[in-house]
């Protein structure tokens, strides 16, 4: 063998070990051990963020917006999964009232903000008016332009009264959202996640994705930028999601210590007899 040929001998083990390396390190598919592993010390900060935000009486606003079928409520489930309810609240508004059409466009919104030491999710937020509501054409020109040149304002001014504003685009590529409309379609658990307006969207990709393009021109705001996250890997963007909002608020481990649970009396109490009581049958 001729030292040329040993070189490139060499030099073709080095990468083949280097592969080897980089796909053990970041597999095609995250192991349920990996995931579940790295949610749970996720979530564990998830809760010290809560605990601070309480402390120091902040007000967080997160949006989640993004292609249908694209994981947004997979990832709000998982924030809130372990979270005080009465701090952390989910906001999903449904199809606004005849009221509400004749309301200032951001009222309805607005109402929903937090008060000191609550963070609020928008599952869906005011951009339907520069998505759906657009695409679909449930708003004038005059009143999709409008938002365009408002929106800055109104998140600025948000910003300004001591909001922390966070808004996540979630990206799926047509063929990952055709692959899960065919599961939601053929899953009991999971068929009421197709709405009509849903199946409409398959057949609008093109003005869906002009639609968001001219969104990013005019809200992606220095004070208030979009975050786009990859979510053709569901576990995957939960975890790098969850892990950027946390890396978005500077917080410190406020945790209670822990407390002495004191020891119950050992007084008998007359109690109303078990048979009396109405138990569900036992079926399980």
């Amino acid at each position: 063998m001729t030292q040329k040929q040993s070189t490139r001998k060499k030099s073709t083990k080095k990468k083949a070990s280097t592969r080897k390396k980089a796909s053990k390190k970041f597999p095609d598919k995250l192991s349920r051990r990996d995931y579940e592993f790295e949610l749970e010390r996720l979530q564990i900060e998830l809760v010290k963020l809560q605990e601070w935000v309480k402390h120091k009486g902040l007000k967080v606003v997160v949006l989640f917006e993004g292609r249908d079928a694209a994981g947004k409520g997979g990832v709000i489930k998982r924030i809130t999964q372990r979270l005080n309810p009465r701090v952390v609240r989910i906001v999903a508004l449904t199809t606004p009232t005849e009221r509400e059409r004749s309301q200032w466009y951001f009222q309805r919104y607005v109402s929903q903000l937090p008060a000191a030491g609550e963070i609020v999710l928008f599952d869906r937020s005011w951009y339907n008016r520069a998505g759906v509501e657009k695409v679909m054409g449930f708003c004038t020109e005059q009143q999709y332009q409008e938002f365009l040149q408002t929106t800055p304002q109104f998140e600025r001014e948000l910003i300004r009264s001591g909001i922390i504003l966070i808004k996540y685009w979630f990206s799926v590529s047509d063929d990952v959202q055709e692959k899960r409309f065919q599961e939601r379609s053929q899953d009991p658990l999971k068929r009421w996640k197709l709405s009509a307006m849903d199946l409409e969207s398959r057949k609008r990709w093109p003005e869906y994705s002009r639609a968001k393009d001219v969104m990013f021109k005019h809200t992606d705001l220095k004070e208030s930028p979009w975050w786009v996250v990859n979510a053709d890997d569901k576990k995957r963007a939960r975890l790098n999601c969850i892990s950027h909002l946390l890396s978005m608020i500077k917080y410190k481990d406020v945790l209670p210590k822990p407390v002495k649970i004191p020891k119950r009396p050992k007084r008998r109490v007359k109690r109303t007899p078990i048979n009396k009581q109405n138990w569900i049958p036992e079926v399980f």
